[in-house]
């Protein structure tokens, strides 16, 4: 059984065990993760790019935890809506692949519509 797979029944018992799954609809769940991915943000708010990618060990403890949330909150919405996530991640770097060919796009960060 897969790690995820394992996350995945972990989360349902914690749910079920504190009977949250009565406010885990897929609504709620997409906004949370919303919510959490927009607090993802804060512990970089006004850094260089430079300092975003050499975080003190306060910010990165705190980066860590919003990422944990995301996952979480992306985790239970998979689970609701019985989508295989890393299916769905396989399929989309394929669909990604075929969008981006690396001879169009390879050091550009363009959209696929500008080319």
């Amino acid at each position: 059984m897969s790690e995820l797979v394992n996350l995945r029944d972990d989360l349902r018992l914690f749910a079920a065990e504190r009977d949250w799954d009565q406010f885990h609809s897929p609504k709620n769940l997409a906004s949370a993760l919303a919510v959490e991915a927009a607090e993802l943000l804060e512990p970089f708010q006004w850094l260089t790019e430079e300092q975003s990618q050499n975080l003190d060990a306060k910010r990165r403890a705190a980066v860590a935890d919003e990422i944990a949330d995301v996952q979480i909150y992306l985790v239970r919405l998979a689970d609701k809506l019985d989508i295989d996530l890393l299916q769905a991640v396989r399929a989309k770097m394929v669909h990604n692949a075929n969008k981006y060919p690396v001879e169009s796009f390879k050091g550009s960060a363009r959209k696929y519509s500008d080319i």
